[in-house]
């Protein structure tokens, strides 16, 4: 199987964008298509980035962040569709997003997981992050903060 890998400076084309929601919704619940888009609209000024799996003209995965401050960037969302996951898609995205912060300037980035995410919690852990701290939410979800220095 070919996965194609494509990075862009802001937001991908249309029909593509509209893809990303898709599969952020058939991954993740509590969004509207709506809301997801608003969420977009507030960070795409900040130097974000977009990094796209597709099979088959397809979006697979994506993982998008952003300037959160000067050299720092947020790892901010991502996922891999269920039928492709355990191939590596994960990780590559991981790593093209890295490449580009180093080759952009930045020196730290930093993500934010839970642990009902165990495989990224663990994807980060292996690619170098470092815990560093928690949120504790009103829901009862804490939120784990790792960073890893470039």
């Amino acid at each position: 199987m070919q996965i194609r890998y494509e990075i862009y400076n802001g937001f991908p084309p249309e029909p593509t964008l509209q893809a990303i929601i898709h599969l952020h919704q058939r991954v993740f619940t509590g969004q509207t298509a709506g809301e997801l888009l608003q969420e977009f609209e507030e960070v795409k000024n900040r130097n974000l980035l977009t990094v796209l799996a597709i099979h088959d003209l397809a979006v697979v995965g994506y993982k998008m962040g952003y300037q959160r401050k000067p050299g720092h960037f947020y790892s901010w969302l991502g996922c891999v569709s269920p039928d492709y996951r355990r191939q590596g898609i994960a990780g590559e995205l991981m790593h093209q997003q890295h490449d580009w912060c180093r080759f952009n300037g930045f020196s730290a980035i930093r993500t934010h997981t839970r642990n009902q995410w165990r495989d990224m919690l663990i994807l980060n852990i292996r690619s170098g992050f470092d815990i560093i701290g928690t949120i504790a939410s009103a829901n009862s979800h804490t939120t784990i903060v790792l960073e890893k220095r470039l």
